[in-house]
């Protein structure tokens, strides 16, 4: 894998599998993603043989690594080690919100959340880490999706 993502997306991913946000349509080889506050769903693609993966999600169109959405298909998949424990640990944040909140800071987005819900932040970090470990070690093509990223929907 080219690029990889911030260490913080795996907890945006958690979050997305502990919520029941992914929804994996595998005869179709792809999945939907909705967003933490439920405005915006996106889709992940897979090619035939699981190693070229594309998502529309704004991680993935514009920066070039695999997005949240990415990253929590390929642990329902199983080609991800899921810390069951990490993910109903996050689940309900809005990530959306926080993001915006702090900037685009995601480690101080997920050391709010850390702190306000008294987590064991070393070992959700040393589950985060496997993750990454584990993602970089994949033989994997991350690709922007054929469409854009969609618009909060709205209200």
């Amino acid at each position: 894998m080219e690029k990889l993502p911030p260490l913080e997306k795996v907890y945006e991913a958690w979050s997305a599998l502990a919520d029941g946000r992914v929804s994996v349509c595998a005869d179709e080889r792809r999945a939907t993603v909705a967003s933490s506050n439920g405005q915006k769903e996106y889709t992940v693609a897979w090619d035939a043989d699981g190693h070229v993966y594309s998502s529309n999600d704004n991680a993935t169109y514009w920066q070039g690594y695999a997005g949240y959405p990415v990253l929590a298909v390929l642990m329902e998949q199983g080609q991800l080690p899921l810390d069951h424990a990490a993910a109903e640990a996050f689940t309900g944040v809005n990530w959306t919100e926080l993001n915006e909140r702090f900037k685009r800071n995601y480690a101080a987005a997920v050391a709010h959340v850390t702190n306000e819900r008294d987590l064991d932040a070393t070992q959700l970090d040393a589950s985060a880490h496997a993750v990454m470990d584990a993602l970089a070690a994949l033989d994997l093509t991350i690709k922007r999706g054929p469409t854009r990223p969609p618009k909060s929907k709205k209200a």
